[in-house]
């Protein structure tokens, strides 16, 4: 349950949480009681790419995480694109890619940042050069790349073995 908010952003009462026979009963939402405001706190759509890239995988760390982690390129699809091109703009934005073709690998739940996480498989050409967003990238073959027990790392696992690859996935327990 989401805590970002405390009140009614049309009417600025406190928000509380009510269950209503719409959601079944059992469901609490944060509701305003004087407007009938509801926070329905709806998972993001995310996109992100398995970036295929002079027959490699490209990994790129972004420049607001801590360590040295790697991942797919994401970003956030806007208004009045569909999945797909909003997947091929994030790519060029953060690396300069062109995404010649762009295939759905799959729908992945990613609780923990209330996000739906929309993956796909781009081949991609060009010069790379990166963003201010992201501070580095490597490239990895099919063999060698590892996955993260988590949100895309599950989208790179899944694309690996669609291509015949059996997934090795990082040990945090070791970091």
């Amino acid at each position: 349950m989401s805590t970002e908010f405390k009140f009614c952003p049309q009417c600025a009462e406190p928000l509380a949480l009510i269950s209503q026979e719409e959601d079944g009963g059992a469901k609490e939402r944060l509701r305003c009681k004087a407007c009938d405001f509801t926070h329905w706190n709806n998972p993001t759509p995310v996109l992100a790419a398995v970036v295929e890239y002079e027959g490699q995988i490209l990994l790129a760390r972004n420049a607001a995480w801590q360590g040295k982690m790697y991942a797919l390129i994401t970003g956030f699809m806007e208004a009045e694109e569909t999945p797909e091109l909003g997947i091929a703009r994030e790519i060029k934005e953060e690396t300069n890619l062109d995404a010649a073709e762009v295939n759905l690998i799959g729908v992945y739940d990613f609780q923990r940042m209330n996000q739906v996480i929309i993956a796909y498989h781009a081949v991609c050409r060009g010069e790379v050069r990166l963003s201010p967003e992201l501070v580095d990238y490597k490239l990895f073959t099919p063999q060698t790349v590892k996955c993260w027990p988590a949100g895309t790392g599950y989208a790179l696992a899944d694309w690996l073995k669609s291509r015949g690859h059996t997934p090795q996935f990082v040990d945090w327990s070791r970091s």
